[in-house]
């Protein structure tokens, strides 16, 4: 999506971010995002997109410490785990 501006694109990681495959990762990315996308570098948002390509119970076993994330995704986790008190 490179013709889109920083804003579209915001909007749109914000909305993929709320609409998930599972309620839990609505609320947890959803909400990590409605706090923290538009403070986050490009690099950082071009990994955050990347995360939302994965599946939802993986992710929730990243995010809840059941599992270990891959280690491209491990600094991400571990922010948005300690931005949810998991």
């Amino acid at each position: 999506m490179a013709d889109e501006t920083h804003e579209i694109r915001l909007k749109r990681l914000n909305m993929r971010s709320q609409r998930r495959g599972i309620r839990e990762m609505d609320l947890i990315l959803g909400g990590f995002a409605a706090r923290h996308l538009g403070a986050l570098a490009p690099g950082e948002l071009d990994m955050f997109e990347s995360l939302l390509s994965e599946n939802d119970h993986d992710l929730y076993a990243w995010v809840s410490g059941r599992m270990a994330p891959p280690r491209k995704f491990a600094p991400l986790i571990a922010r948005i785990s300690a931005d949810t008190g998991s």
